[in-house]
């Protein structure tokens, strides 16, 4: 059975783990790295050629699907809006090792790392990062562009809202939102509800301060 062909946009950190996770699938040939670093252009990246940069991939058009390994969640958004309209398909990367409920709707570009649980009734938006070790338990919704980070924990019912952040060891009880592109602190505990555009520390999480976008 041949492979899908896919081009991975990114050579950073995130990157590498996505690549990981497209190998081990065995689903995918990747064609190359898209990367907008003008001095990586040429050069090898995880043993693939870095082809060029966003502009390489738009004279190319959509002849492989992408997937966008960038972990900043604006940058995922800008590139989703500027090749979405040009015909460019998105695929999922779901690491052998996740655990995926059998009704979970799992949006375009999402990538789920390895020993995440994302348990029955969840919905996940498009161009999510779950990553390695968290837990996603049921009727949780999952907005476009979200990122959980590694060893987050939600419980049943969570609402984490588009472009949101929710970082490293972090929790959240059932029930509560994590407002649109706010950021929750490392290892901070959400136990209300937390409002669009701000900062979110501590325990229980306080929000200290407005996003800065600057």
């Amino acid at each position: 059975m041949s492979k899908e062909q896919v081009v991975v946009y990114g050579a950073g950190g995130h990157s590498k783990v996505v690549i990981d996770i497209l190998e081990r699938t065995q689903k995918y040939e990747i064609v190359g790295v898209v990367d907008d670093d003008p001095a990586r252009q040429g050069n090898y990246f995880c043993g693939y050629r870095i082809l060029g940069s966003l502009g390489y991939l738009l004279e190319q058009g959509p002849n492989a699907k992408v997937i966008l390994a960038v972990g900043d969640n604006m940058t995922r958004e800008r590139l989703a809006l500027r090749l979405v309209p040009l015909g460019f398909q998105f695929i999922t990367a779901i690491h052998p090792a996740a655990v995926v409920g059998r009704d979970v709707i799992l949006g375009a570009g999402t990538v789920l790392m390895a020993n995440v649980a994302v348990n029955p009734g969840t919905r996940v938006g498009e161009h999510v990062i779950i990553n390695t070790g968290s837990t996603v338990d049921h009727d949780c919704s999952i907005g476009d562009f979200a990122h959980i980070s590694p060893g987050v924990h939600l419980a049943g019912g969570v609402t984490v809202e588009p472009l949101a952040h929710v970082g490293i060891g972090a929790s959240a009880i059932e029930d509560v939102t994590i407002g649109q592109g706010s950021i929750v602190g490392a290892g901070a505990a959400v136990v209300t509800d937390i409002p669009p555009g701000v900062v979110a520390v501590g325990v229980p999480a306080r929000v200290v301060k407005n996003v800065s976008r600057a």
